[in-house]
């Protein structure tokens, strides 16, 4: 903006400058008009006094001897004398014209050269701030550069970390989907063994409750109703007295005894024993 004023004062300066040169062309104008008068005045002066002699001549010719003649006129009008009086007249007027232009133009020549040291030290000082400013904008731009350099280098360790956690993020992927796999034969492996759980303890149900059966027998209940209960209960079956009419022909009878061995709540033997007792 500095740049941009001084310009424009200079600008100014030359469009005065340029202004006092026309006013100079005016002067110089003038003055080749009033010499070209004062030319064409002394021209009519010569052509005057050249007729003035031709009269005079053709007189002194014309006339036989000498002729005195007086008569009493007004004086005659000097035209040398006028010519002279304009002449001088004239170029003082044009020295006077001559001296106000040439003091009028060392005056603004003076506060123009003042204005043109000034401006020029103004200018000096702009350009070595140009100067400043440009290296300043090297220095911008060598910077810039090697923000771009770290920038573009970042973006390829972005890309680089970007690839890597998106492999790794892959890998997590499968590793979760085989744990979820996992997790899945881990709750069906639960679920199957919560079945054999569950059928485990219907059956300790099952054998507790022929264990009681037995009980009630060994303590003395029918053997009938003991028989019949505990082969609708077990896949143990009791038989029913039968006798043999070929050897003897006595009754006999069957008494199973079941003995079982519980470790925790679980069964971990059984043992069948069966009595035979006659009737």
């Amino acid at each position: 903006m500095r740049y941009e004023s001084e310009l424009a004062l200079r600008q100014m300066v030359e469009a005065d400058i340029n202004g006092l040169r026309r006013v100079l062309d005016e002067l110089t104008l003038a003055r080749a008009d009033l010499e070209a008068q004062i030319e064409s005045l002394q021209e009519e002066l010569a052509y005057l006094k050249k007729n003035h002699e031709e009269e005079l001549q053709s007189f002194r010719a014309d006339g036989p001897g000498e002729v005195s003649v007086e008569m009493d006129a007004a004086p005659g009008v000097d035209l040398t004398r006028l010519l002279n009086a304009m002449r001088a007249q004239y170029e003082a007027v044009a020295e006077q014209n001559r001296k106000d232009a040439e003091a009028w133009f060392l005056e603004k020549s003076g506060e123009l050269r003042k204005e043109i040291s000034t401006n020029t030290e103004q200018l000096q000082s702009g350009r070595s701030e140009v100067t400043d400013l440009r290296r300043a904008l090297q220095g911008l731009e060598i910077e810039l550069q090697s923000q771009l350099a770290v920038k573009k280098s970042l973006e390829e360790s972005l890309a680089e970390t970007e690839r890597d956690y998106c492999g790794q993020l892959s890998q997590v992927q499968q590793l979760v989907g085989h744990l979820e796999a996992q997790l899945q034969q881990v709750r069906a492996d639960a679920e199957r063994q919560g079945a054999e759980h569950q059928r485990l303890l219907d059956a300790k149900a099952r054998l507790e409750l022929e264990i009681d059966t037995y009980r009630r027998l060994l303590d003395g209940e029918a053997a009938g109703e003991a028989l019949n209960e505990s082969s609708a209960l077990t896949e143990c079956k009791s038989q029913a007295p039968s006798t043999d009419s070929s050897k003897d022909p006595s009754k006999t009878r069957k008494i199973k005894t079941i003995v079982q061995e519980e470790v925790n709540g679980k069964v971990v033997s059984s043992q069948v024993q069966e009595i035979e007792e006659l009737m």
